[in-house]
């Protein structure tokens, strides 16, 4: 048994420094630190995302409790509540989620800004990821979803028969992709062909995306056609997703929707239901600011700045040794 941490110790010296870094650039610009629950009476809807949970004695008796996706539902209800722009340094759990890039238990840096749109979140996010890397990583580039799709796999994923995009996501993925929905095959073209080419010599930003990929941020019309986007970005660098930002939605009624609409999709996927965060919509019904936030996966980034090739290498303990 190798009881040693998955990283050597100057490298976790160096993940200090880098994090020390994080936490002054907040401090500069009067964020405020939060912390919020681990565990909590609800977990990610999100039919993408495997929550773990566990059941334990409260107050109130023996309840299931979820560990946290992301801290994303309760620092919602601290702006709620007034605290004004926050960020945190969250430790985070998503089952089934190994491999070089991901871990079952991860920091995610998660950050709130009442009142900033999201080109100022965006340039914000830029300006971090330029702190944090050792190097100019290049300009930064934006691009819109579909027109990716168009330049890569000459195809609009928005109105590409589904059959047709079977058939392509199971010829590029080598899986059988004959009964998969429209998100499902986008989100597999998109890792195997897209992906890996963006941020290679600068940072690129990808824009409004398909409607359906963000349960949590507000939607708005493409000027193109009219088709339903959602207002988010997500950030590349060296074809590894650090950042995805959300113009969150703050209308209570619409975000109970959805959250049915994800609850209904995973029993048609044989998917087990997650508990919906009712503290989260009573937040949003008193009345949440106007705000854009993000969420950024703070192992990668500093992956990326130590030039290690995996997140376990920037872990104490990754999964395999916790």
């Amino acid at each position: 048994m190798d009881w040693r941490p998955s990283a050597d110790i100057e490298t976790l010296r160096e993940r200090a420094r880098l994090i020390g870094e994080v936490r002054a650039f907040f401090a500069e610009r009067g964020v405020m630190e939060v912390e919020t629950p681990v565990l909590g009476r609800a977990g990610s809807t999100d039919v993408h995302l495997a929550s773990l949970h566990c059941t334990a004695t409260t107050p109130a008796g023996r309840q299931p409790l979820w560990l946290q996706t992301s801290p994303e539902f309760h620092m919602k209800r601290l702006l709620a509540a007034g605290s004004g722009p926050i960020f945190q340094l969250a430790r985070s759990f998503r089952d089934g989620e190994v491999g070089s890039r991901h871990n079952l238990e991860f920091t995610m840096l998660e950050w709130y800004r009442p009142g900033l749109d999201l080109d100022g979140l965006m340039a914000e996010t830029e300006a971090l990821i330029r702190r944090l890397l050792p190097s100019d990583p290049g300009a930064l580039r934006r691009h819109r979803y579909r027109e990716l799709f168009r330049e890569d796999l000459d195809l609009d994923p928005f109105h590409e028969p589904l059959e047709a995009l079977r058939r392509l996501a199971t010829e590029r993925g080598g899986l059988d992709m004959a009964e998969a929905c429209r998100d499902d095959c986008l989100d597999l073209l998109m890792s195997l062909v897209i992906e890996p080419r963006l941020g290679r010599d600068g940072l690129d930003v990808v824009l409004d995306y398909p409607a359906s990929q963000a349960a949590l941020a507000r939607r708005h019309r493409d000027p193109e056609d009219g088709e339903w986007v959602a207002s988010r970005f997500e950030v590349y660098v060296n074809g590894l997703e650090l950042a995805n930002g959300y113009d969150e939605l703050t209308d209570a009624e619409e975000q109970g929707t959805r959250f049915a609409e994800d609850n209904a999709a995973r029993r048609a996927a044989g998917l087990p239901e997650v508990d919906v965060d009712r503290h989260l919509l009573a937040a949003l019904e008193a009345g949440m600011p106007e705000a854009s936030g993000v969420a950024l996966g703070l192992d990668r980034l500093i992956q990326l700045a130590l030039g290690k090739a995996s997140v376990a290498e920037v872990m104490a303990f990754a999964t395999p040794r916790a």
